[in-house]
């Protein structure tokens, strides 16, 4: 067997790997503000509340990022765009770091929207396209484990830097981590063109379908509720609670250990009992 034929497959879970790091990259700046909200607030003098907004306004962006970037982007090359995303993640990250002011920190909030729904959109369903058929669900579910590594690992080390170094130098972690990522993209994934273009009608045509619109409705309500909970669990933990800042990134890695136990203990029972297993997680 040739070099190059035992290199593809390495280099397939190479770029498999880089996928993920992106999409942890990604949600750890999308939910990073949770750790460190107290602390982004008293810098900028705003309430909790207000502060609140750097968690919502990142998640209205990506839901109209998410189909907006499809349509117009859908003749590029994916690798080209997840590449370009990684850049406007870099660049929010260093913007939120070097923000003067409040509103600086929101527009950066929208630029990690952006990002959020086009890499999504993108990237979610790549891997097989760069492994073989056998191994494409291992593929993608290493690429979706970033989600539950963001809240595992993200938050809480970011917490964690914040508590040390302050919350600026946070953000500054992550744009290293954005372009070291957008680099491994650039190397490890091959070139990727369309393959297929989706339309205005196509999407229009799935939201016509009553059981599209229920499951589109009942994640807006559970994420609404899970994220409004979320959000404000750091001002929480240390006003009401008076935990200590180390605490509550124990409490934050405890939370994110959980988020995977539930994703195991999910994955088995909606394979016997599909809507049970989702009552249940939606209550």
């Amino acid at each position: 067997m040739s070099t190059t034929t035992l290199a593809r497959p390495l280099v397939g879970r190479l770029a498999v790997t880089s996928l993920m790091l992106g999409i942890f990259a990604i949600v750890t700046s999308e939910i990073l503000p949770i750790g460190l909200l107290t602390a982004i607030g008293a810098d900028f003098g705003t309430s909790d509340g207000v502060t609140g907004l750097t968690m919502t306004l990142p998640g209205i962006v990506a839901a109209v990022a998410a189909p907006t970037v499809t349509l117009t982007t859908a003749r590029l090359d994916r690798r080209v765009m997840l590449v370009a995303l990684m850049a406007v993640l870099a660049v929010a990250d260093v913007l939120a770091a070097a923000a003067t002011s409040y509103w600086v920190m929101l527009v950066s909030r929208v630029l990690v929207g952006l990002t959020i729904g086009g890499f999504w959109s993108i990237g979610a369903g790549l891997a097989g396209r760069l492994v073989p058929p056998h191994a494409v669900g291992t593929a993608t579910a290493v690429i979706f484990s970033a989600v539950p590594l963001g809240s595992v690992l993200g938050v809480p080390a970011g917490t964690f830097i914040g508590d040390l170094a302050g919350w600026r130098t946070a953000f500054l972690a992550l744009a290293v981590l954005a372009l070291l990522v957008m680099a491994a993209l650039l190397v490890l994934l091959p070139p990727l063109p369309a393959e297929q273009v989706t339309s205005p009608r196509v999407l229009l045509g799935l939201l016509r379908a009553r059981g599209t619109v229920l499951a589109l409705l009942a994640t807006f309500l559970v994420v609404l509720a899970h994220f409004g909970t979320y959000t404000y669990v750091t001002p929480f933990l240390l006003d009401v609670t008076g935990l200590t800042p180390a605490a509550v990134s124990a409490v934050l890695l405890v939370y994110g250990a959980a988020g995977i136990g539930g994703n195991f203990l999910a994955g088995r029972a909606t394979t016997t009992r599909l809507r049970a297993a989702f009552a249940v997680a939606g209550g």
